[in-house]
């Protein structure tokens, strides 16, 4: 397979399973959406064997055997994905090691590690998301980046926040609970689960504990949203659509945090599409 058709693999890839990322990617001039969506596309194999129904020792292999094809890229085979990822590294310097860090965080989930502090939960969002960011912020370009990978790293954290904040409920069914275990003795919750798989903590309780993790999550946007302001004009747009739309998830769930007790909360297609095209005319998220 030709480095063109691998690409376009990624590409596909990306766009049917990196939904809200890909409302970004595709604003990105062709050489650098293309290797984004190989990072992505690589990115959604670890996740996917990490939250896959298999054995955990099974799912722990093949982690592992990810980790091998990482490093061996320049030998990919036939794989689309390794062929993609091969190239981009080679073009952006991409800090392969974030990939490391990111089967590192499956494998905790895999494991069902459960975080006492705060301290601990950042450091699996920064191997989890700030990783990724990371290896965004390589393909986006910058003239300072020891400086922009720590605000890469912090948004990657307000998107993961985020997305521990709209999944609560279908973690816990799932036997997985992200949240500090210290802030849930502040609220007095425990996230159990009543007989009909709903979160049996008073919502006079979880109301505040949801309120005080969104808030949480909206400090680390101000942090990381500084980012912009060293991309050029594309990659901005293209952080700027990728973050929005988690922005305005989170800002959502802020002002209901009821919704989070009943379900995913997601954005429609066109509320996601109105956030990329302001982006794109560089509004801000």
């Amino acid at each position: 397979m030709n480095v063109a058709d691998a690409y376009e693999e990624c590409e596909r890839i990306t766009r049917q399973q990196a939904r809200n990322f890909s409302y970004g990617i595709r604003l990105l001039p062709p050489a650098k959406r293309r290797a984004l969506s190989a990072v992505y596309a690589f990115a959604r194999r670890i996740d996917d064997i990490g939250d896959g129904d298999l054995a955990g020792e099974v799912r722990l292999e093949a982690l592992e055997n990810a980790r091998k094809e990482l490093h061996s890229l320049d030998e990919p085979g036939g794989d689309p994905v390794l062929i993609g990822l091969g190239d981009a590294a080679e073009r952006f310097g991409l800090p392969l090691g974030a990939f490391d860090e990111l089967i590192d965080g499956c494998r905790a989930d895999v494991l069902g590690t459960t975080y006492e502090t705060f301290d601990e939960l950042h450091h699996y969002c920064r191997c989890v998301a700030g990783s990724i960011g990371r290896l965004s912020l390589a393909v986006f370009g910058s003239e300072h980046p020891r400086r922009d990978a720590r605000l890469a790293d912090d948004l990657g954290i307000a998107l993961q926040l985020t997305n521990i904040l709209r999944d609560v409920l279908e973690d816990r069914r799932n036997g997985r609970i992200y949240l500090p275990a210290e802030d849930l003795r502040r609220f007095g919750c425990t996230l159990g689960l009543d007989d009909g798989g709903w979160l049996a903590d008073p919502e006079e309780s979880l109301l505040p504990l949801l309120e005080y993790e969104a808030a949480r999550a909206e400090e680390w946007y101000g942090r990381g949203l500084v980012l912009l302001d060293a991309l050029d004009a594309r990659s901005r747009a293209c952080c700027a659509a990728m973050a929005g739309i988690y922005h305005r998830l989170l800002r959502r769930m802020a002002l209901r945090p009821g919704l989070v007790l009943h379900g995913r909360t997601s954005l429609p297609d066109w509320e996601k599409l109105t956030v990329a095209a302001r982006a794109l005319a560089g509004a801000r998220p």
